[in-house]
């Protein structure tokens, strides 16, 4: 008897998870790693990154990690290198990395600016284009942004990675057009309000952690479990027609 269990099952697969280190990343890479798939981190703080690999390998997930910035051009380009030099395929492509500095838009910095729009935006479109080749040879891969409620909507002291969060959705479908023909699915997922090191002064506010909960359909924020089946899925055979898509993932947050 065919059981739909299989299509959800990753083993065999294996994941890059940009961010992997802490918050939404690390949420996603521990779904995909237990459902089977073998993974490999990458972020920028390397102790941080040796913890979340060691917490993962305690439980049985193969997991290895790679030190890289992702919002300079060299730490990408030095990431799929290094992939290649351990003859790492990449079937799974995760872009979770991000940063918010939270900044008044008459303060925003060029510098500011153009580092929201390399990790968010640069670093996923270049590690989709060096890493899709070899997944469409395969004829099988997934590619999963990370998208926000800032996609739709604009928060204060948020520009430049609102604006970045927007264009997540554009890229999101521009992958999926150039490869979707080629068994490459690309969707995002658009988190909530979860508790991560990125959203810690915002949880940090009792009474603003208190409205955003109550904007909610469900009634309460995020945790980050409530990510799982959602990654899991969107790295899956399930996903296989599907694509092009942003799934919010927010208790009904933008349905309310």
């Amino acid at each position: 008897m065919f059981r739909l269990q299989s299509l959800f099952d990753l083993t065999g697969r294996t994941a890059l998870v940009t961010g992997g280190n802490s918050g939404i990343g690390l949420a996603l890479a521990h779904a995909l790693g237990l459902a089977g798939a073998s993974l490999v981190l990458t972020a920028r703080r390397e102790l941080e990154l040796a913890e979340a690999t060691g917490a993962l390998e305690a439980q049985g997930i193969v997991t290895q990690s790679i030190a890289a910035d992702l919002a300079q051009t060299y730490g990408t380009a030095a990431l799929v290198e290094t992939l290649e030099a351990r003859e790492v395929m990449v079937d799974i492509l995760v872009n979770a990395a991000g940063i918010n500095l939270r900044q008044p838009f008459s303060e925003v910095t060029t510098d500011a600016f153009d580092r929201h729009m390399a990790v968010h935006l640069r670093a996923p479109f270049l590690l989709s284009q060096s890493l899709a080749p070899a997944m469409a040879r395969r004829n099988w891969g997934r590619i999963i942004n990370i998208a926000s409620l800032q996609s739709w909507r604009a928060f204060p002291h948020s520009a430049p990675y609102g604006v970045a969060k927007a264009g997540v959705l554009q890229l999101t479908r521009v992958i999926a057009e150039a490869w979707s023909a080629q068994g490459i699915c690309c969707n995002a997922i658009a988190p909530g309000f979860f508790p991560t090191p990125l959203t810690a002064a915002v949880f940090a506010d009792a009474e603003r952690t208190r409205r955003n909960a109550a904007q909610t359909a469900i009634g309460r924020n995020g945790d980050l479990a409530d990510l799982h089946g959602a990654a899991v899925f969107l790295a899956s055979d399930a996903c296989a027609y599907i694509t092009g898509q942003t799934l919010a993932v927010d208790g009904g947050f933008t349905a309310k």
